[in-house]
């Protein structure tokens, strides 16, 4: 399964910390970032400070290996103001 999505030219992971992340998990998406690195893009939405991620994976130093490969090459779009579904209810 990580072969399968390390080839997507964008992988798109929606909303990451909605969610508990368990440690295995946070070390699945370390791999798949790990085999992605510099070769595909990943794009990542959050309402979780990246200052925030040693917590969100269970560990700081996953966390730290994550951020190491997503932040090389980056461009972070922080979007403030109300959410676009909660502005319709």
């Amino acid at each position: 399964m990580l072969r399968r999505y390390a080839r997507y030219e964008l992988l798109i992971i929606d909303e990451i910390g909605y969610l508990p992340i368990q440690k295995h998990e946070a070390d699945l998406i370390f791999q798949l970032l790990n085999m992605r690195y510099e070769t595909h893009s990943t794009i990542f939405t959050t309402n979780i400070a990246l200052s925030g991620w040693g917590e969100l994976f269970k560990s700081p130093e996953t966390a730290a290996a994550i951020l190491d490969r997503m932040v090389h090459h980056v461009k972070i779009y922080k979007i403030k103001g109300k959410s676009y579904r909660m502005k319709h209810t």
